[in-house]
């Protein structure tokens, strides 16, 4: 992961609250390289109680040996109350928070760990939810959505309001899609089923279109009956007919409303469409390495925006500066 021509530890920190007014934490990482291999130089879980004063270290490793609060963090109103417990790793390429999240003795590890274990990437591929599933059982979605039928089982018997409402979304933008069904055949097999109401026998997946097989698979990911705190997407635009993207980038928000995070990558303009200004970034490469740009402190595009144009018009136009092919 270092860059070339670089030399020195890579650094990653990580800022997050897991709700509202819990205080804000901060995860430091830095790796390390000795004798071509990699090493933990520092790593640190600190908790800021308020908007003021120095934050306190709850977790504060080197090289495989450090110190860990084991109080739980909101029962203690005084850094010196901490109680803090000597550690010391098997080898210094390891991860405190890795092992010591494993542990409710020291609960704002676990807590962090328990966070980033449930970060969910979602890169679905329709031919792969198209397959028919052995029986078995699935809360969640999975990266390319092979457990679809699964997951959409498990809804309808354990919540069927969630089932219901995504069904009713379906309907409203699938023309003739009436019902969705998973069912287990005699050979322990579980199919996915779409009832066009223009017929008297449903459809089997693989007979489905792309776009109403993604549409679905969004809907089930997006009325998850437990959300993920992160969830990153890619390119949800593909298969979807224009229309339904901004529909589709409206889920996306709603998701978000829930308290929880989303990262969605896109080469779709009428996606872009839908989205507000604070919430789009572009990647721009200069001199072999890529920085981040917010469309919020773009001048140009915070002006044409306020005069109601929309994100992807003026992508089109060129003013996302360093985002077009060269």
């Amino acid at each position: 992961m270092r860059s070339r021509n670089t030399e020195g530890p890579i650094e990653i920190e990580l800022k997050f609250q897991e709700a509202v007014p819990s205080p804000l934490v901060t995860y430091s990482l830095s790796i390390g390289e000795v004798n071509g291999s990699p090493v933990v130089e520092r790593e640190v879980l600190k908790y800021r109680r308020g908007s003021k004063g120095k934050p306190w270290h709850f977790l504060d490793f080197a090289r495989g040996e450090g110190e860990a609060v084991t109080n739980e963090p909101e029962k203690v109103k005084n850094e010196k109350d901490l109680n803090r417990e000597q550690q010391t790793l098997k080898s210094p390429d390891t991860l405190a928070l890795k092992g010591l999240a494993q542990f409710r003795k020291f609960p704002a590890a676990m807590s962090l760990g328990d966070i980033i274990s449930n970060w969910h990437i979602s890169d679905f591929h329709i031919q792969r939810a198209r397959h028919e599933q052995e029986a078995g059982y699935a809360e969640h979605l999975s990266k390319e959505g092979e457990n679809l039928a699964l997951v959409t089982e498990f809804l309808y018997k354990r919540h069927p309001d969630v089932f219901g409402q995504i069904i009713e979304k379906l309907k409203k933008r699938v023309p003739g899609i009436t019902h969705v069904e998973a069912k287990t055949t005699e050979e322990g097999r579980v199919l996915l089923r779409f009832q066009d109401g223009a017929f008297a026998d449903p459809f089997l997946a693989r007979h489905v279109s792309d776009g109403t097989m993604r549409m679905f698979a969004y809907l089930v990911l997006l009325h998850d009956p437990k959300p993920q705190p992160l969830l990153c997407v890619e390119e949800p635009e593909n298969q979807l007919y224009p229309k339904l993207l901004w529909e589709l980038a409206e889920e996306f928000r709603e998701y978000a409303n829930r308290g929880r995070q989303v990262c969605i990558s896109t080469h779709s303009p009428d996606f872009l469409n839908a989205t507000q200004l604070e919430e789009v970034f572009w990647l721009v490469k200069e001199g072999g390495y890529t920085t981040i740009r917010r469309a919020s402190e773009n001048d140009q595009v915070r002006a044409y925006m306020a005069e109601g144009d929309q994100m992807g018009y003026l992508w089109k136009q060129g003013f996302f500066e360093g985002a077009d092919p060269r």
